[in-house]
């Protein structure tokens, strides 16, 4: 339902959007910005890229095949990331915000129309890249490694759950952007807490690596035999819905009470 009232002092009548409106104007924002057919490009380019490349270079016969052929959905999780943490930091940096909460004053209704958005475009986007690497990749693999086939149950769900990761990711990016509202903080936040910090907390506390976003895609929703301390592909995923649910949630309680 769109409804409409005077702007204070000019009797023009404003425009306020509701939730099906919000996600239709977030829809065209993103679309029409060349840069996200790149990111989402390059994410599926890379993927494959990589996918190829660790099947013909195939020696392990005994090893989880489909985890490695989908390695290259590692590079991905940060350009979706980023891409997240621009939706929402973009508007700040050029002053688009303001508009925007004129047209959708209800702000958390707003975040959740971007959130639709994006995890929209970033799971198709990563379902895509996720099955055609696959599908490269074991065309690629040597005749003397057994071939992964998507019938296998486990195999499949690795691959719908690589796409996930994408737009988990993606989301989680949103949600930094939110609370910190300045691209190259939430940039740094998104690059550390997904990359950096997996690799010192992998040196200094072992247990505790399976619970970092780049982990918990790498080690638990990509594989098709978990190996702990990795958690089980649902519990990873679980844990990526609160990561993502946490960032959200306290993205959409600030955005709620500090002025635009």
């Amino acid at each position: 339902m769109t409804a409409s009232r005077n702007v204070a002092g000019t009797g023009v009548p404003q425009a306020r959007h509701g939730f099906r409106q919000a996600v239709g104007m977030e829809w065209v924002k993103l679309a029409s910005l060349r840069s996200t057919w790149w990111v989402l490009a390059l994410t599926v380019i890379g993927a494959v890229t990589v996918a190829v490349a660790v099947a013909r270079g195939s020696r392990d016969q005994a090893g989880d095949v489909t985890n490695n052929l989908l390695a290259g959905v590692a590079p991905g999780l940060l350009v979706t990331g980023v891409l997240g943490v621009l939706t929402m930091t973009s508007e700040y940096t050029s002053g688009l915000i303001r508009s925007t909460l004129a047209a959708v004053p209800r702000r958390p209704l707003l975040l959740a129309a971007k959130a639709t958005v994006l995890g929209g475009a970033a799971l198709v986007a990563g379902e895509l890249a996720a099955f055609v690497a696959f599908t490269a990749g074991v065309t690629a693999l040597p005749a003397r490694i057994p071939a992964p086939s998507l019938a296998d149950p486990a195999v499949l769900r690795a691959v719908l759950l690589a796409g996930s990761g994408y737009c988990l990711i993606g989301l989680m990016g949103l949600g930094l952007g939110a609370v910190l509202r300045h691209t190259g903080a939430a940039v740094a936040a998104m690059v550390g807490g997904v990359y950096v910090v997996a690799q010192f907390v992998g040196a200094a506390v072992r247990p505790f690596v399976g619970y970092v976003p780049v982990a918990i895609v790498g080690d638990s929703l990509t594989v098709t035999r978990p190996v702990p301390p990795a958690l089980g592909p649902w519990a990873g995923l679980g844990m990526l819905c609160l990561y993502a649910a946490v960032l959200l949630g306290a993205g959409g309680w600030l955005l709620a009470r500090r002025p635009a």
